[in-house]
């Protein structure tokens, strides 16, 4: 795993700059660097630079940017290609000069051009330039594993693992994008293709794009919604044989990211997913897998009691650490430097405390993300199930107390919030969208006056999915896992130089889960009911089986106790309006309200630290990089 950058323009870019360019991703790779610029026609000069983690091939073998041996190509490569020991056989028609995954790429695009892609089982970001024609390529994994920004402005193109080689770049300053800021305030993240910025972008999930003379195009090469009907047309008949396929897989997608030239380990919470990875891999493995936890004191927080007995039982080399409140509390200052943008997923903490404590012993972690998602693990999706059955009641109280008389009346507003938002709930693109209609309301006041993005993703009905569970689910692929919890993973293992894998994200992994119906993921309410079965396999059940434990953060109390000064002085009205995002009144008002109360009040019953902490960390990184 590395950070890769480069750009191609007619300004005059040096080597001393996009060297330091290069070196804001230091952490991301720290034992190796390289930045070359070569000269285009008609005054153009492409800058193309990596600092690499070593994981595969650990000698200068390795080095990027990676040649071609005529010179027709020049790549620089961010990720893993698991299957690079196959397509070696497929491209042995090529001379290999390493034993590394990068060379791989440049042999497959001598042999299938751009639709190589198709043939890399992966995570990656990738930048291949080629002399030929002049064009420049970027490629992205099919999950959005890996991160890659770009920045279009005046017919040249800027790109990064991250947005600080970016905002390195000379000349850089792009306005704030302050379309998503409600969106952001709401979700605590910012989905792709959008950045914080107007005119960079996130690379989509499973595309690629092209630029040349000046112009670019993307085009998608994997998409979750063809893949799903794809898969759901040709249904498993037979849970036995979806058991025994499912778990074949997960074994070889274990296996393949057991290949490593470094030492490597697992994230363990003794939840579910983490534990059959760890399962997985100690059954693979010729001795005691590396396992890493964390604890807490408080104990509605701490499932390193749960982590330490599913270790005990599997016999892995077991490490944890146990953080007290001032260790969180250093984590939150380091936030923004990290993830670039405004990221307000508070479960980023203890990512970023475990993964600290992994990479004291360890290069690689396996972790279990994706399995909520393809498996129906999230509590909103017992909400979504409820909610699809009282749906028909919701209509018939909107058209009797959301229009007419009623409305004039003020009636639904007067109903209980759950109620509520189930009368409420009457756009068919965002029927499985359930955030409280006074907190967006509320988000979209905290901005000053202008076009903003709706706080709900409004395309729900692409999915021509009738079942709300799997409609979320699809929407949740698309948007929260590559936006917020693969982007919090991959900045907080990054931070300590340390790569994560995900074997439920494979993508034999991915394409099978849907052809397994729906029924076996989400049988008679029980969540991630295959999973859990083929766990049951290696951990005994008495050792898993308990309430879903997220992470907790005293958010609230920070808010009130170290935080408060931060709050308060982000939020002074003077600030706001040199500022120039957010509407002073009402944000010095809600502040000082929340500090007090607490709340939005009876009729809302929607807590404000939430929404506080998401505009404290957009402070935060507004104050880090934009006031320098």
């Amino acid at each position: 795993m590395c950070g890769i950058c480069g750009f191609i323009s007619k300004k005059n870019i040096t080597m001393d700059d996009l060297t330091r360019m290069n070196d804001t991703m230091y952490h991301r790779g720290p034992d190796d660097s390289g930045q070359e610029i070569y000269v285009m026609k008609h005054g153009w000069s492409i800058g193309l630079a990596q600092r690499r983690l070593a994981i595969q091939d650990l000698t200068q073998a390795g080095h990027q940017p990676m040649h071609s041996p005529d010179r027709r190509l020049t790549v620089v490569f961010n990720g893993e290609i698991y299957n690079f020991n196959e397509l070696k056989k497929e491209l042995s028609d090529f001379t290999f000069m390493s034993s590394c995954d990068t060379e791989v790429i440049i042999a497959a695009y001598l042999k299938w051009g751009l639709e190589c892609v198709e043939h890399f089982n992966g995570m990656f970001a990738i930048a291949i330039y080629d002399r030929d024609t002049e064009t420049l390529h970027l490629l992205r994994d099919r999950i959005g594993k890996k991160p890659l920004y770009y920045a279009y402005i005046d017919r040249e193109i800027i790109f990064g693992s991250e947005l600080k080689p970016i905002m390195s770049f000379p000349g850089f300053g792009d306005p704030i994008n302050k379309r998503i800021v409600p969106r952001y305030l709401t979700t605590q993240y910012i989905n792709a293709p959008d950045t914080i910025f107007e005119h960079v972008y996130k690379l989509e999930p499973g595309c690629t794009l092209t630029y040349h003379n000046g112009e670019i195009s993307v085009t998608r090469y994997w998409d979750i919604v063809e893949k799903y009907h794809i898969g759901s047309a040709d249904q498993v008949k037979s849970y036995k044989e979806a058991k025994e396929t499912l778990k074949h897989l997960l074994t070889e997608s274990v296996r393949r990211r057991m290949i490593a030239d470094v030492p490597l380990g697992t994230f363990l919470s003794g939840g579910y997913d983490s534990s059959l990875i760890t399962a997985l891999a100690q059954s693979i493995s010729n001795e005691p897998v590396a396992t890493f936890s964390i604890g807490f004191n408080e104990e509605k927080w701490n499932e390193a009691p749960y982590a330490k007995a599913v270790a005990d039982h599997l016999g892995t080399n077991h490490t944890e650490y146990y953080i007290d409140e001032d260790e969180m509390l250093k984590q939150v200052k380091s936030i923004s430097t990290y993830y670039d943008e405004p990221f307000a997923d508070p479960s980023e903490i203890a990512t970023m405390l475990v993964s600290a404590l992994a990479s004291t012993k360890v290069t690689v972690a396996l972790s279990g993300d994706g399995g909520d998602e393809f498996y129906c693990g999230y509590n909103v999706y017992e909400y979504v199930r409820k909610a699809s059955m009282l749906d028909p009641v919701g209509a018939a109280a909107h058209g009797v107390l959301g229009t007419g008389v009623g409305a004039m009346l003020g009636l639904e507003s007067r109903m209980p919030v759950k109620v509520r938002a189930i009368s409420q709930n009457r756009n068919i693109e965002t029927k499985t969208q359930f955030t409280n209609s006074s907190y967006k309301e509320l988000a979209r006041k905290m901005v000053l006056p202008g076009e903003y993005s709706s706080c709900d993703y409004d395309f729900e009905s692409k999915y021509g999915v009738d079942n709300w569970q799997i409609r979320r689910m699809l929407l949740d692929m698309e948007t929260y896992l590559p936006g917020d919890i693969l982007a919090k993973v991959d900045r907080a293992s990054m931070k300590y130089s340390l790569e994560t894998r995900c074997p439920i994200l494979d993508q034999d992994v991915m394409e099978y889960s849907f052809r397994i119906p729906h029924n076996y993921k989400y049988h008679h309410g029980d969540k991630k009911h295959i999973l859990k079965d083929i766990a049951y396999d290696y951990i005994p059940r008495e050792l898993l089986d308990r309430p879903k434990q997220g992470f907790g953060v005293p958010i609230d109390k920070w808010l009130r106790g170290p935080l408060k000064a931060q709050l308060m002085d982000y939020s002074n009205r003077e600030y706001l309006m040199k500022q120039g995002i957010f509407d002073p009144d009402p944000v010095y008002e809600m502040i000082r309200g929340y500090l007090q109360t607490g709340d939005l009040g009876p009729a809302t019953g929607g807590n404000l630290s939430k929404i506080c902490w998401s505009f404290l960390q957009f402070q935060e990184w507004y104050h880090l990089y934009m006031e320098k």
